[in-house]
């Protein structure tokens, strides 16, 4: 059997799983169960905005994974990776991932599940997906960008890429000046791999992902656009940091925890819902907020050391 696993050695561009600076911003747009109070209060944001400057988190698209640390709550994109976020609520909601432990988990790296067999072997018994690493984004996707990387870490393209915000997920995108040029108007992007991004876990066969993925705890460049990202955290940083490290079969002793319950918010009967909002990333306070993140030199942190804000709907 081989394991899925992701590679923590910055330089390798392996994650396996098993098988049996811009200092302006710019913006390209058209346009649980139950959670100890402490855990929800902690995340509440300083930043203050408009009722108008935040947007709601789509129950259908907000997916809750309760640990006995507290609850992460996920965003999903199923613009971005269709096949993985289809996946995720097809297995949710047939409950398969109720009780399934955190079995690899490395300090700074990310938090690994998703494997009923708890060891790394094991995946369900639907069949396994398409890689979805990149996605195009059309100029209904726009993306507020503060910086720039290099266009493909995994290819000799010496192009640079536009890196910003989607929503509350840090991409990096082609200009969508470029999509004049493409036959469908649109331009290449893919997510990066920050802290709280989710992602699929596969062997080395990039059409190996199936049920097991992974929650960063720390940002991992090498893995972007080489896995496929579907969500990211957008409640519970504090929880990602907490689940407990080491790896089943390897640490002597080591007792993983666990996801004690995961759902899909629209799943659940209204007033049972945590609510979440996020800043919206093409507002005039969002912008007033980048300005905040600015060091000495006018220049912003990299991407991966900023957070989108969020808040619980009033």
């Amino acid at each position: 059997m081989q394991k899925k696993y992701l590679s923590a050695v910055i330089l390798s561009t392996a994650l396996l799983s098993s098988a049996c600076s811009a200092s302006e911003t710019q913006t390209e747009t058209t346009q649980f169960v139950e959670t100890p109070v402490a855990a929800v209060v902690s995340e509440i944001t300083e930043f203050t905005a408009p009722d108008n400057d935040w947007r709601d988190v789509d129950p259908e698209n907000l997916l809750y994974i309760d640990t006995d640390h507290g609850r992460i709550a996920v965003e999903l994109y199923p613009e971005i990776a269709p096949g993985h976020v289809e996946r995720v609520k097809t297995l949710t909601r047939q409950k398969f991932y109720d009780f399934i432990t955190f079995h690899r988990v490395i300090e700074g790296f990310m938090n690994q599940t998703g494997d009923p067999k708890g060891d790394g072997t094991g995946d369900s018994d639907l069949p396994d997906l398409e890689a979805e690493f990149v996605f195009r984004r059309g100029p209904e996707m726009g993306v507020t960008l503060v910086g720039t990387r290099s266009i493909d870490p995994r290819s000799q393209d010496k192009g640079e890429a536009g890196v910003g915000f989607y929503k509350g997920l840090p991409v990096a995108t082609q200009p969508s000046a470029q999509a004049t040029w493409t036959k469908d108007g649109k331009v290449k992007a893919f997510a990066m791999h920050c802290k709280g991004v989710t992602s699929m876990a596969r062997s080395q066969d990039p059409n190996s992902a199936n049920s097991q993925f992974f929650l960063m705890r720390g940002a991992a460049p090498h893995l972007d656009a080489g896995y496929t990202v579907w969500g990211n955290t957008v409640w519970g940083h504090e929880v990602l940091t907490a689940i407990k490290v080491g790896t089943k079969g390897e640490d002597a002793g080591f007792v993983p925890d666990k996801m004690n319950k995961v759902q899909i918010a629209a799943d659940l009967p209204a007033e049972e819902r945590v609510n979440i909002q996020v800043l919206k990333t093409n507002s005039p306070s969002f912008n007033r907020y980048l300005k905040t993140q600015k060091d000495a030199d006018g220049n912003y942190p990299d991407i991966c050391d900023m957070q989108v804000p969020t808040r619980l709907k009033p």
